[in-house]
């Protein structure tokens, strides 16, 4: 693991290490994370979805969408996939922590015969 000591200005400001910023690819944005007792940073990914791309282009061509229509509606499906899947790793989270109600495996799948 690579650690550096880096400052904070008086306006909670840092510099990420010249270093770090290329080998992680970060650009313009960076996501911020409180992870128990941990900040963690990293680079805003500007395109997620892409494994669920022919999935969405199914589904959009099967409503009928064609054209600029389609490209417009795909990508807004791909912008929404991030989103959802961080709302549910947090749902999950709370989940385990008892922080929320959950449904048991027996309450979605059944019980096992």
């Amino acid at each position: 693991m690579e650690m550096k000591k880096v400052s904070i200005s008086a306006k909670r400001q840092i510099t990420i290490p010249q270093k770090f910023f290329t080998k992680l690819g970060f650009d313009t944005e960076a996501e911020c994370i409180v992870r128990g007792n941990e900040l963690v940073l990293r680079p805003v990914k500007t395109t997620g979805g892409g494994e669920f791309a022919e999935q969405i282009l199914a589904d959009l061509i099967a409503k009928g969408y064609s054209g600029e229509d389609l490209l417009d509606r795909f990508r807004l499906a791909q912008k929404q996939i991030r989103p959802a899947v961080e709302r549910m790793l947090s749902d999950a989270e709370k989940a385990a922590l008892s922080e929320i109600e959950s449904a048991s495996y027996n309450d979605v799948f059944g019980a096992e015969e």
